[in-house]
């Protein structure tokens, strides 16, 4: 060690911190932050996840060997004038973190709904693929997800929440649009129509995103866990799929077909494997679900991990650019 001392005489790796569960917290300005985070031991392994609250996944357990020092850089949007970071893996070191402004980094909006959103930390495990995301992409992208539980692509623009997304996009971001869960629903506030109003709603935000500069991308709804007798998915949304597909070629706006993606997915692995994806989980398993719970629509954290793979792996087999240059 001593020797590694006089070859490495740099300060940061001199000393380190052992966060296991701890949160940490510094008051910034609301916008895009580049975090540079240097973690490693002399003496011992490491094991390193972060998050930034609420639990999106920045670094995903980063391991390093005895006296080897690993230097991640990684990107968060801060909102409510604070960043939140959260540290656990089995054997946490941070040796060093430096955070820079980054206000004109490129962003990615999401637009869409639970199944995409960062869901609360009192939901754990609960994840929208949105979360993990920026695990997955390099700093040079900032995920800006502004879906929300619940939200059809008619009441997602009806709260005003596409506002809130043309204040913020700037020339050259991107805008990832997935509805189709709650359009089915029938309230007046959510339900629209596959052929007619559904185009109608997603082709404000494919235009909005043109008009200001910016790259919308079509993305189907990702498929609920219901399966057919003879072990094949059951298509639960129906003709909305086929509705993006048809405003994809229509418009001439790059799709991931997630639909197809996951169904391909869950048939691979089957009734009973795939519970592993979604919020399945018996009594006393999980802390904030003491009782069980059996829910074949959303995902636990390593389900939300699969399909936000599968939307970076669609990132870089159609190529879309620069993202799929940013891609881990």
């Amino acid at each position: 060690v001593a020797a590694r001392d006089r070859r490495e005489p740099e300060p940061l790796k001199q000393d380190l911190c052992i966060p296991a569960d701890a949160e940490f917290r510094v008051d910034v300005p609301d916008g895009s932050y580049q975090l540079s985070l240097l973690i490693g031991d002399w003496i011992l392994p490491s094991h390193t996840t972060v998050k930034a609250s609420p639990g999106r996944l920045l670094i995903n357990g980063l391991r390093t060997s005895p006296g080897q020092f690993v230097r991640e850089t990684v990107s968060v949007r801060a909102r409510g004038g604070c960043i939140r970071l959260q540290f656990s893996g089995q054997a946490p070191r941070i040796n060093a973190l430096e955070i820079t402004a980054a206000p004109h980094a490129l962003s990615l909006f999401l637009a869409g709904d639970s199944t995409v959103t960062d869901q609360p930390e009192d939901g754990y495990p609960y994840a929208g693929w949105g979360q993990m995301l920026a695990s997955m992409l390099k700093h040079d992208v900032i995920i800006a997800n502004e879906a929300a539980s619940g939200r059809s692509s008619k009441s997602f623009i009806g709260e005003g929440r596409l506002d809130v997304i043309w204040n913020e996009i700037k020339p050259n971001d991107f805008l990832f649009i997935q509805f189709g869960h709650n359009d089915q629903k029938p309230d007046e506030e959510r339900h629209t129509e596959p052929s007619t109003t559904y185009k109608e709603y997603l082709r404000r935000y494919i235009d909005g995103a043109r008009e200001r500069g910016a790259h919308p991308v079509l993305v189907t709804s990702v498929h609920r866990r219901f399966f057919a007798e003879d072990g094949t998915l059951q298509n639960t949304h129906g003709s909305y799929l086929d509705a993006v597909r048809e405003l994809s070629e229509e418009t001439g706006t790059p799709l991931i077909d997630l639909a197809a993606r996951t169904k391909t997915l869950l048939e691979e692995l089957g009734p009973e494997d795939s519970k592993q994806l979604f919020m399945w989980g018996a009594r006393g398993e999980f802390a904030n679900f003491p009782g069980g719970i059996e829910d074949n629509t959303h995902f636990q954290e390593q389900g939300a991990i699969r399909i936000a793979r599968l939307v970076v792996e669609e990132i870089r087999r159609i190529g879309i650019w620069p993202l799929a240059m940013y891609i881990r």
